[in-house]
C-alpha cells in the first residue's frame, strides 16, 4: 500500500530543505564565502551583490516588502 503525501508532509519536507540551504549559506558566510579577505576583488563583490539580490527577492516576498508590499 502506497502512502500518498499530504500537504503537511510536503510542507515539512520543503521547510527542511530550506532550513538546510539556510544553514549552508550561514556557514559559507561565516567563512567569507570561501574568499581570502586579502585577495578580494570586484568580482567577489559582484557575486555577493547577486546573492543579495536573490535573497532580497525572497525576503521581500516572505515579509511582504518591496514590490510585495500591500
Amino acid at each position: 500500500m502506497s502512502h500518498q503525501p499530504t500537504a503537511k508532509d510536503a510542507f515539512i519536507a520543503k521547510k527542511a530543505a530550506i532550513d538546510t540551504m539556510l544553514a549552508r549559506l550561514q556557514a559559507l558566510s561565516a567563512e567569507h564565502f570561501d574568499t581570502h579577505l586579502d585577495a578580494v576583488h570586484w568580482g567577489h563583490v559582484g557575486n555577493l551583490d547577486y546573492y543579495a539580490e536573490l535573497l532580497k527577492r525572497i525576503t521581500d516576498s516572505a515579509f511582504k516588502e518591496g514590490e510585495h508590499a500591500e
